[in-house]
């Protein structure tokens, strides 16, 4: 589960860079019931998804020439510089070098070796998101990689996970579940899956990573997502010991992941 203390390499952020924000804003409110509130021109209409008061991800426009919308997921770090040094290191790339977000902490983006782009933040006045685990919230990260044993070992290097794996029914390969260092099981935050390229269509067979968002009601949430421009890729379909799930897009492509929990 993901939770709001953020230990490090947990899930502590994400964001979506979309072509047109006021479109995904649209998008995102009718789905999921959030509120925009955008901080305006002058931060260039960057702004905050809120459920309740409570902020749960950010959405700004595309910033890279030729980059495709996608969700940003962002892991705690305790120094992002530190971090920026293991990346390289490790074989990645830094895509956007350490950089001040006016006190409210500091972010890194990179590309890891196999292609898969995710980002840091140190934590500042702002720690990170502040629902999770619910409905309309972040529940779960999963990152689809051309190979796993790589992933392994260049996010075991930089952040120390945990890995577990398990084996998916009807053959459908390994999936290795991902917990923070020193933490127990019920902190596993996500997962990851190798799947071969041409498997991998919607980012030109790269790997990326993508978020899971809880719902009350999966079947309902997807007719929400359909019958506001978005898309079903995959389900809704029951996994067992995990619960109702989705694989959707958004008006642009990028892809999330809506699951409603088995309940215990």
């Amino acid at each position: 589960m993901i939770t709001t203390d953020f230990a490090p390499g947990s899930p502590c952020w994400l964001d979506l860079g979309a072509p047109d924000v006021a479109a995904a804003a649209e998008f995102y409110t009718s789905v999921f019931d959030w509120e925009f509130r955008s901080m305006g021109p002058e931060a260039e209409n960057f702004g905050f998804f809120r459920q309740n008061g409570r902020n749960v991800a950010g959405l700004g426009p595309l910033t890279e020439e030729g980059a495709r919308s996608a969700w940003m997921i962002y892991f705690c770090t305790r120094d992002a510089d530190a971090t920026t040094n293991a990346v390289r290191q490790a074989g990645g790339t830094v895509r956007v070098a350490p950089m001040d977000a006016d006190g409210e902490g500091r972010m890194g983006q990179y590309t890891d070796p196999q292609g898969g782009q995710f980002a840091v933040w140190e934590p500042g006045r702002m720690k990170g998101l502040e629902a999770v685990d619910g409905p309309g919230t972040l529940t779960w990260v999963e990152l689809m990689t051309t190979d796993a044993a790589a992933a392994k070992k260049f996010y075991g290097n930089l952040f120390d996970w945990q890995y577990q794996d398990m084996e998916l029914p009807g053959g459908g390969g390994t999936y290795w579940m991902l917990t923070p260092a020193g933490l127990p099981e019920e902190r596993m935050h996500g997962g990851l899956m190798e799947l071969p390229a041409d498997q991998l269509s919607l980012s030109g067979g790269r790997p990326y990573w993508h978020p899971v968002f809880g719902s009350a009601d999966c079947d309902a949430t997807v007719a929400r997502v359909t019958s506001n421009g978005g898309t079903l890729r995959m389900g809704p379909e029951d996994a067992e010991g995990v619960g109702r799930l989705a694989v959707c897009a958004d008006r642009a492509g990028a892809e999330f992941v809506v699951l409603q929990p088995v309940q215990g």
